[in-house]
């Protein structure tokens, strides 16, 4: 997906039942400008969209997973002592990409290839697992530049981690190390950053062979949890249960634990 000139700013990749978005603006540590927000935000719409893709991972071209919002881009505004309309940015991009990745009916994953920070973190934390090489580490930025956490960071990320640290985390902007983001909960697994690449991949494909409703429908419930009273959840898992027990991939599953051998599941 180009921006101005051909520049690709977001590329996509199609392996199996997997989507591969990568945001690629090396240079700009993948910042997100309106040309990069406006292709990935087209490019997660696809892909929630498309019935034959079975996971979405996102990740980032170079040495950065993503930087968040592009303030060069607002430079000239700021110059003028004029801030950036904040809220209209949340609206019309963060607040759908969100809602994109953490309720789309398959599991997303984000590959942190390196720093995430700002809005490159939420929308990290919006994903439902987090893959980090070493080299990886989160900061929330905002403190920095007087603004508060956004791009749903405020919601998730004490989900993620607890209250308390995500205070810590929120208030004195100290960037985590991928190992410490692991011990935090925050971090999935986390793989020398010359085998990265490859585990990541390891994992996704994993993901993409697996009964995508089944996910999907474990993913929904487990995000409803927090609100939900028990009861609630009771009654849900039932209907989600016989849901995915009217699906092929169920079938499949029983016969082959039946025939000791491994299930080969379509999704379906």
């Amino acid at each position: 997906m180009s921006g101005p000139g051909g520049a690709e700013r977001v590329v996509l990749r199609h392996a199996g039942g997997a989507t591969w978005i990568t945001i690629d603006r090396p240079d700009a540590l993948n910042a997100l400008d309106p040309e990069t927000k406006a292709a990935l935000l087209a490019a997660l719409e696809d892909a929630a969209d498309d019935p034959a893709v079975r996971v979405v991972a996102l990740t980032g071209g170079g040495r950065a997973f993503c930087v968040g919002e592009d303030l060069r881009a607002l430079e000239a505004g700021y110059r003028d002592g004029r801030a950036a309309d904040l809220a209209a940015t949340l609206d019309s991009f963060y607040a759908p990409a969100v809602r994109l990745l953490a309720e789309m009916p398959k599991p997303t994953v984000a590959c942190v290839n390196g720093v995430a920070a700002g809005a490159g973190a939420s929308l990290a934390f919006a994903c439902d697992l987090r893959l980090a090489s070493a080299a990886a580490s989160f900061t929330l930025a905002f403190s920095g530049v007087g603004l508060i956490p956004d791009a749903g960071a405020t919601w998730h990320l004490p989900r993620l981690v607890g209250l308390a640290r995500a205070l810590e985390l929120a208030l004195l902007g100290d960037r985590l190390g991928a190992e410490d983001a692991r011990r935090a909960g925050l971090v999935s697994r986390v793989w020398p950053a010359e085998e990265f690449g490859a585990r990541a991949e390891e994992t996704v494909a994993r993901l993409a062979a697996g009964p995508t409703t089944a996910l999907a429908l474990a993913k929904q419930l487990l995000r409803a949890s927090h609100t939900a009273a028990l009861d609630t959840a009771l009654a849900a898992e039932a209907r989600a249960q016989a849901a995915a027990g009217a699906t092929a991939d169920h079938l499949e599953g029983v016969a082959a634990f039946l025939a000791k051998r491994a299930p080969e599941f379509t999704g379906q």
